[in-house]
């Protein structure tokens, strides 16, 4: 069997106390069948950091981008297109809107997240994209933008089956986390079991968000196994089908070949 782990911050693990190094990480992941990651930026100062810290690895790929919550860090539109024109780089991101913590430079937020498309359709490279609270303008924007021309994925996707409905619309791909086995989640259930087994990716987004049994601890690339199994029952299929319609489907949207 072989998973991907579509979205981590393998920058952000505690390497002082629960992981020797990258490798340490990545050895725990392929025990349970996770044998390569996406390892993706939220700054570029960041990314460049990220990079150093993992190096050329041939389970691990690179996006890079400006989360919409550090744009008062120091960014470059074309510093940006430079960086992600790297052939290790397989998407933009991640990018988006969040107006549940920052509405005030909701202008700011757009006009980025829109660079990011733009510079993802002129190398014809996908879009890693984070929305909260912010439903309408994000998918106004992938429509105005057109990013269904690079393509995208919705990830960590804590919104309802009508926006996975639209995003399905624009060719887009849906990734869901650990938040799909919170109790408290239905919502994000009911919207995974209408999303068709070939637009879906399985994610992390560790450190964060540490699937049942694990929640609040630190998350890792080798829990995406429990998001696996948990959304294999919710399809109705395999674990072994789920991963491996998942990776296709990795390697389809970020044009990679990763077996």
């Amino acid at each position: 069997m072989f998973l991907v782990d579509s979205h981590c911050h393998l920058d952000c693990l505690d390497y002082e106390k629960k992981h020797e190094s990258v490798d340490d990480v990545m050895q725990k992941a392929a025990q349970r069948d996770v044998k390569y990651a996406l390892a993706v930026a939220t700054t570029l100062p960041g990314y460049t950091k990220m990079r150093e810290l993992i190096g050329e690895r041939p389970d691990v790929a690179f996006s890079c981008g400006i989360h919409p919550l550090n744009l008062d860090e120091p960014y470059d539109f074309t510093q940006l297109r430079e960086l992600a024109a790297d052939k290790r780089v397989v998407a933009l991101g991640e990018t988006g809107l969040d107006y549940y913590y920052q509405k005030e430079n909701a202008a700011l937020q757009r006009e980025v997240f829109r660079e990011h498309i733009r510079i993802g359709r002129e190398l014809n490279k996908p879009v890693i994209v984070h929305t909260r609270d912010a439903r309408e303008d994000t998918l106004a924007i992938i429509r105005e933008e057109q990013a269904g021309e690079c393509g995208g994925v919705l990830h960590c996707f804590t919104e309802d089956k009508e926006t996975a409905s639209a995003l399905l619309d624009e060719g887009f791909y849906i990734s869901f986390s650990g938040i799909v086995t919170f109790r408290n989640a239905e919502q994000i259930r009911e919207a995974a079991r209408i999303v068709p087994l070939d637009r879906i990716l399985v994610e992390t987004d560790s450190p964060y968000l540490a699937p049942v049994p694990f929640r609040g601890k630190e998350n890792q690339p080798a829990y995406v196994r429990d998001v696996a199994e948990y959304m294999a029952v919710l399809k109705g299929v395999s674990v072994e089908a789920l991963a491996e319609i998942t990776t296709d489907n990795f390697c389809r949207l970020f044009q990679v070949s990763v077996r």
